[in-house]
């Protein structure tokens, strides 16, 4: 685990740069054509990819813990809920669905999302172990984890845990297989057909969470997945509305800092495209040198976290010395060691993960743009 830790650590910054250059020449492409036109929906489907390639990458920065999740107070039901609406179409014709939730709901502290992303992988495997069809049964309960529960199931600590279970009807596994489910790599799926990451990258980020995972099952007889999660007092957030972003647009100069030549390019063009002028940087020691050229001009920063020579944080120390209120925007596909998220939001910087859209780095550069000069 430590080994495909640093492998996942080590690709997903250069892999979300990638994403995020397919992401910003698909938006540029969208700017260009009609809503209604057919390849209004292909770009459509080109975006949802990407999304779904992100957080395959999150996944897997999650599970080596080098992702930072988002705790929310979530209620336990109403994730079973969300992925019930999508478990279906997944599931196919001959898999028949059962949700079945607890008259006890209770909150738990998790980020949404990845317990999603946990149960689809769940489900898939679900549905794969049933090639000729059966039944899969996601339920949740409340329970609380005492001394004794601790003591004959040999995991946990005593506390209130909101429980979510995953059941098939399928092919079950033996004891050898069993025991070897949660490793990275390996699947008893043929070539082809499974990378042997989906149950590995479940077990981080309930891992993460400071919950529990186990197996149980037999040849013949199914499987269930009990995933525990520590239950919280406090009350869940009200859903914000989803709202369509329009295209905004500027006349500042941006100076825009990033490594990665296409997707540099890419934001290059898309900030053109909307009335900005953009001054390229190739790295960090570029990024303060362009800055000191052109300080007059330039009315925001874009920088990106890791790159070459000197790093975001050092960059902008440097440019921060020669202009203390100057404008910045921070980019990252991987937030590691040398700079987190949590710490430059802790500071008051504006922080985007990459890759992102360009409707909603154009809304972010408005907004940051469009607020007063305050000193930090």
């Amino acid at each position: 685990m430590e080994a495909i830790g640093q492998l996942a650590g080590g690709v997903a910054h250069d892999f979300n740069n990638i994403l995020g250059a397919i992401m910003g020449f698909g938006g540029l492409i969208q700017m260009n054509i009609k809503e209604k036109e057919p390849e209004s929906n292909y770009l459509d489907q080109i975006f949802e990819l990407v999304e779904k390639a992100a957080t395959l990458t999150k996944g897997l920065l999650t599970f080596s813990r080098k992702e930072e999740i988002d705790m929310q107070p979530v209620r336990l039901n109403d994730i079973g809920g969300a992925i019930s609406k999508l478990l279906p179409v997944v599931m196919g014709e001959a898999v028949k669905f059962r949700l079945e939730l607890s008259d006890t709901d209770c909150m738990i502290m998790a980020d949404s999302g990845q317990i999603d992303q946990v149960l689809m992988n769940l489900a898939i495997n679900a549905r794969d172990a049933m090639p000729n069809g059966g039944i899969l049964t996601i339920s949740t309960d409340c329970i609380e984890m005492d001394g004794g529960f601790v003591a004959m199931h040999g995991y946990g600590r005593p506390d209130k845990y909101g429980v979510i279970s995953v059941g098939d009807t399928g092919e079950g596994m033996d004891e050898k297989t069993r025991a070897r489910i949660f490793e990275p790599f390996f699947t008893t799926k043929g070539v082809g057909k499974g990378t042997g990451l989906g149950l590995a990258i479940a077990y981080g980020i309930i891992k993460q969470h400071s919950g529990y995972i186990n197996v149980y099952s037999e040849p013949g007889r199914g499987t269930t997945f009990k995933i525990y999660l520590p239950s919280s007092e406090m009350q869940a957030k009200s859903p914000d509305a989803v709202q369509y972003s329009p295209l905004v647009f500027g006349s500042e100069t941006i100076l825009v800092a990033e490594d990665e030549d296409l997707l540099r390019k890419a934001t290059k063009n898309i900030l053109e495209k909307c009335g900005y002028s953009v001054i390229e940087a190739t790295d960090g020691e570029d990024a303060v040198n362009m800055f000191r050229e052109y300080k007059d001009k330039i009315d925001l920063v874009l920088i990106d976290v890791i790159m070459p020579k000197r790093n975001g944080r050092e960059a902008y120390q440097e440019i921060q010395k020669m202009m203390p209120h100057i404008k910045v925007i921070f980019a990252s596909g991987y937030t590691g060691d040398i700079i987190s998220k949590s710490k430059l939001l802790e500071e008051g910087f504006e922080f985007i993960s990459k890759p992102i859209s360009p409707r909603q780095l154009l809304r972010k550069i408005r907004e940051l743009l469009d607020k007063g000069v305050k000193d930090r």
